[in-house]
């Protein structure tokens, strides 16, 4: 099990990022969250099978809301032991 947490910046709220993001997520198999921060960038963790949460992070970069832009994104450590059932949006 691969465990990510990551912030996303750029073109990234109010272009259904969020939402595209819980789709590509769905369609992996990926687990987690995704939510808007204060400053405009979004936070997202996700857990799942190594090679599906690769697969996840590509799309993330190439930003899979289709009017959306990744400038940059910033890896953490996923310093959470909460252990997902689903991807969700928040906030």
């Amino acid at each position: 099990m691969m465990k990510v947490a990551m912030t996303v910046s750029g073109k990234v709220q109010g272009v259904g990022f969020r939402y595209t993001t819980k789709m590509v997520a769905d369609q992996l198999g990926v687990l987690g969250i995704v939510r808007n921060e204060d400053n405009g960038d979004v936070y997202i963790e996700a857990q799942g099978e190594e090679k599906k949460v690769n697969d996840f992070i590509e799309a993330v970069k190439k930003s899979p809301a289709p009017f959306g832009r990744v400038d940059q994104v910033t890896f953490h450590e996923a310093n959470t032991s909460k252990e997902y059932t689903k991807f969700s949006v928040t906030n």
